[in-house]
């Protein structure tokens, strides 16, 4: 029992802070949450549950930002990741997925750099976001982590904070669906995992709140510096989660 207490509410810090983050950010909760949750639950249940919390937060927040979302970019790239998330289905399933995370975290890191040095991107297109659509769905459903392609696209476009955070919540709440649905078949989410997830919408909404204050304070500039530091900051967190798995991998053998 003492167990359980212990590990619901550790899931409870981990989402409020996570939330709070994703709130200010407009991204970043399971960047944030997923390597936090690994100690307490394991990579692919943390995965599973990091998945279920974001859509429980993305909803309500795409409902309650619904007037600002930019839907057509939103639609495109989750018609894409329809295509993406069955290829990272196969790699959660089949697959080792120590190395594909450290890739992610040299990736995300390397696109930091680039989107600080260069103001200007050309990725508006309909290949680009397509592109960006299929690798995110592919991430999401392998990793969990599928922030990185749709901020890039996003943040290309030149959208005000606001528009900004909403449209990336409807991305997120659309692919997280998605990728439940694939949880499902292929028996990675069970009730108790599922249960797990739902007990934690109070420090969900708790954290969103706080952040929320503190995004309405924010410049557009400090807030353009907010979410590069928050891409490098998730690209740090994936290579070091997946050297601790490798270097514990390497230990056991």
């Amino acid at each position: 029992m003492t167990d359980v207490l212990v590990t619901g509410a550790a899931i409870w810090v981990i989402a409020a802070v996570s939330a709070y983050a994703q709130s200010v950010s407009g991204f970043g909760f399971a960047m944030l949450g997923i390597p936090l949750m690994i100690p307490v639950l394991g990579a692919p249940s943390s995965v599973v549950v990091a998945t279920v919390l974001g859509l429980l937060l993305t909803i309500g927040s795409t409902v309650a930002e619904r007037a600002h979302v930019q839907w057509r970019p939103v639609l495109a790239l989750s018609g894409a990741a329809v295509l993406g998330i069955p290829i990272g289905l196969a790699v959660l399933v089949l697959l080792d997925p120590r190395w594909l995370t450290l890739f992610i975290g040299v990736v995300v890191i390397a696109a930091t750099v680039l989107l600080a040095r260069r103001t200007e991107w050309h990725l508006a297109g309909t290949g680009s976001i397509a592109g960006a659509g299929l690798v995110s769905g592919t991430l999401l459903s392998s990793t969990g982590m599928n922030g990185p392609p749709v901020v890039a696209i996003f943040q290309s476009r030149g959208i005000p904070p606001r528009e900004f955070r909403a449209s990336l919540q409807a991305a997120f709440a659309i692919q997280d669906l998605l990728a439940i649905v694939g949880f499902v078949i292929v028996a990675r989410l069970d009730l108790t995992t599922a249960a797990l997830a739902v007990s934690a919408i109070p420090a969900l909404w708790a954290g969103w709140w706080a952040g929320d204050r503190t995004f309405r304070r924010l410049h557009q500039s400090a807030f353009r510096w907010v979410v590069l530091g928050m891409l490098l900051l998730s690209g740090i967190l994936a290579i070091v989660q997946a050297i601790v798995q490798i270097a514990g991998g390497a230990g056991v053998a």
